[in-house]
């Protein structure tokens, strides 16, 4: 039988179409892969509703049909708050996974061993939860963006607090690693700026997850000051407003205290809570806006339980990300980085953005205070303090910040 050419160049541009929407139709399909590094065995408190909170994201996102027409998938991996198993996440997320995306890190120091193996690969990382204000200063990169409030943020809002107090005389407790210096520094520098007045008589540096609380509130004590600024978090928090209670330091001196309002730490604290602390935290049963309350009635009903402040993080963190791919209109990671600066997003707080000069986040937090409740530690007093508030000037980054990291 012959065939004609027409015949055959029909049958041939058919298959080739039929191909072309074969190959169209698998790559809809394709997962969009975000690789997810946390420390999940290490800090379990927060890590553990910070998972959940990227879950119900994904949950939702994929329910209304993914981003750009394809699903979403985590790969998810444990750091055990070590920097060199972060590295070796990372390395087999982008290489072996191929995903698109990386997030996450709790600790400041897994924070920046992830933002240099994201400047040294060119992959865009999104920072979840790391404080220190390296991060997006002296050690920033184009390639990282950081979602939470960082310790110059938080600091600026507790010094609003803390300035009005009577105390000249102050002494600080954090730990010996990137994010208790990041913070002390900074709280230092913002209270000195507002009350010349004021010296620092006493540092207590012990190593994160060791605190003698005994030795240290000792030290601290001896140098007689009339207020403290406590940075500890976690087992090394209620150790020391355990010692403290039983000493009669709390609530008789006043403290300042970064993280200690968040449920992941005043439910650990129990009857324990030293009222009247002035904390940053988050008081999740208060809060009534339109995006809390949708948010914390769909987490209750997908896990059974009341969301935490990681619960927050973890869902902004994705959102965050879902933003700027839907803006990008692409997964390319050098597409992904403008569309990220100055990239408006939705969170549970309310809305924030990127700032595109140090590539931080307006995500703000809540400034209260720390009082009991039918015997269990709550915020009373609070306000929610927009980030947009507490960021420095652009000079001021600019002092800090590496040049090529702004391009």
């Amino acid at each position: 039988m012959k065939i004609s050419k027409r015949t055959a160049l029909t049958a041939v541009l058919a298959n080739l179409l039929l191909g072309s929407a074969g190959v169209r139709a698998a790559a809809a399909k394709t997962p969009i892969r975000i690789g997810e590094i946390n420390s999940y065995s290490a800090i379990p408190q927060f890590t553990q509703p910070y998972r959940h909170g990227w879950q119900l994201a994904v949950e939702e996102i994929n329910q209304a049909g993914g981003l750009l027409g394809r699903p979403v998938e985590v790969i998810a991996r444990d750091d055990a708050g070590r920097p060199e198993e972060a590295l070796r996440h990372a390395v087999e997320l982008t290489s072996k996974e191929r995903v698109d995306v990386l997030a996450g890190g709790f600790l400041s120091n897994v924070g920046l061993a992830l933002a240099d193996h994201a400047l040294k690969n060119k992959r865009l990382f999104v920072a979840s939860e790391p404080l220190t204000d390296a991060i997006v200063w002296e050690k920033g990169n184009r390639y990282t963006f950081r979602l939470r409030a960082s310790t110059y943020m938080q600091a600026a809002m507790l010094v609003e607090e803390a300035a009005k107090l009577p105390a000249k005389r102050w002494a600080t407790i954090a730990p010996n690693y990137e994010y208790g210096q990041s913070a002390v520094a900074s709280f230092k520098e913002l209270l000195k700026a507002r009350r010349p007045d004021v010296e620092f008589v006493s540092e207590q540096w012990p190593a994160q997850g060791k605190l003698e609380a005994g030795t240290t509130l000792q030290a601290t004590m001896a140098a007689r000051p009339e207020a403290i600024f406590n940075v500890t978090f976690g087992p090394d928090l209620a150790r020391l407003v355990r010692e403290g209670n039983q000493r009669g330091i709390f609530p008789k001196t006043p403290v300042v205290s970064l993280l200690s309002g968040e449920p992941e730490y005043l439910d650990v604290l129990k009857d324990e809570t030293p009222r009247g602390w002035i904390v940053t935290g988050y008081p999740w049963d208060q809060i009534d806006t339109r995006e809390h309350a949708s948010f914390a009635a769909n987490y209750i009903r997908r896990f059974g339980e009341n969301p935490k402040l990681g619960s927050v993080v973890g869902y902004a963190t994705m959102q965050a990300i879902f933003a700027a791919i839907n803006k990008a209109k692409s997964v390319d990671n050098e597409k992904l980085i403008v569309a990220m600066r100055g990239l408006p997003f939705s969170t549970p707080f309310g809305p924030a953005e990127f700032r595109a000069i140090d590539q931080q986040s307006t995500m703000g937090a809540y400034v209260g205070k720390l009082d009991l409740r039918a015997n269990r530690g709550t915020m009373v007093d609070w306000r929610y303090a927009d980030g947009k508030r507490y960021l420095p000037s652009d000079a001021y980054v600019k002092g800090r910040r590496p040049a090529e990291a702004m391009k």
